[in-house]
């Protein structure tokens, strides 16, 4: 991968993270960073990981060899508007923008251009990210280069662009039904008796052992389970009136009203 100027165009939640990620390891300590936002004084923390800020989206773009745009949907024409005479055919975009298409990008800036849309989550800061990602038919020959800039931030995975809106839900969305569920089982430790630190820190620690786990032993969530449940024991009678509360059910029925509501959503931008 040589790159060696990149910019991120949106400063928020998301852009910022994807800054802090790709300072933090090693792997691009020669790459200049630059992340654009209107109000600078918000993001000011990132100076000191050596990443440039600024306000100028078109001054970013034309020294960039990648440029992200971490951009709100509703913004994305204006932005691309103003940077595309910045762009050839040597440039590479890459959004991360929920909702907004390659082929809407294309409409605004060309079809010649690499494109790709990707799918990260805000454990990216962390290096602990799982992106999704696809691209136009200019992009295919970059796609090695656009996953050695995402592999380094956890794990990645390119897939069909209609399926990018599930991967919003599933990825992105995840993140925070994760946390739901790592503060539920605080919750219950809190009531057994456990101080309120103490007990989040078993939860995440338990909820990081079960994912690496299934990821080291390559197994499936029913095997593990197997493991240590025992017959009339305490682990299957907790499962057991969890499941009889729902809580499969309730799971998937909260993806399922997730993705209802992020098609809506592309259905108006469209409308």
């Amino acid at each position: 991968m040589n790159i060696k100027e990149l910019s991120i165009i949106g400063g928020g939640n998301l852009g910022s993270a994807i800054a802090e990620g790709l300072r933090k390891n090693d792997s691009f300590n020669e790459v200049g960073i630059t992340v654009t936002k209107r109000d600078t004084s918000t993001i000011a923390y990132l100076s000191a990981l050596n990443i440039a800020l600024g306000n100028n989206n078109a001054e970013a773009a034309s020294k960039a060899d990648i440029i992200i745009l971490a951009v709100q949907p509703g913004q994305m024409k204006e932005v691309l508007n103003g940077i595309k005479e910045e762009l050839f055919p040597n440039k590479i975009i890459v959004s991360v923008a929920t909702g907004f298409s390659i082929s809407q990008m294309e409409e605004a800036i060309g079809t010649e251009i690499p494109i790709f849309r990707c799918m990260p989550n805000t454990a990216i800061a962390v290096q602990e990210s799982m992106t999704c990602m696809a691209s136009n038919e200019a992009g295919k020959s970059h796609c090695n280069t656009i996953e050695a800039l995402f592999q380094p931030l956890g794990e990645t995975a390119v897939i069909p662009e209609q399926l990018l809106q599930a991967a919003t839900v599933l990825c992105a969305s995840g993140i925070a039904f994760w946390m739901r569920f790592i503060r539920a089982t605080t919750q219950g430790g809190i009531q057994m008796g456990f101080e309120s630190e103490m007990a989040q820190k078993i939860a995440m620690q338990t909820c990081l052992g079960a994912a690496t786990l299934l990821k080291k032993n390559h197994s499936h969530p029913e095997s593990e389970i197997d493991r240590v449940t025992t017959p009339k024991g305490c682990t299957i009678t907790g499962l057991n009136e969890m499941e009889h509360n729902g809580l499969s059910s309730a799971v998937i029925k909260g993806l399922n009203k997730s993705f209802e509501k992020i098609t809506e959503i592309k259905t108006n931008q469209i409308g």
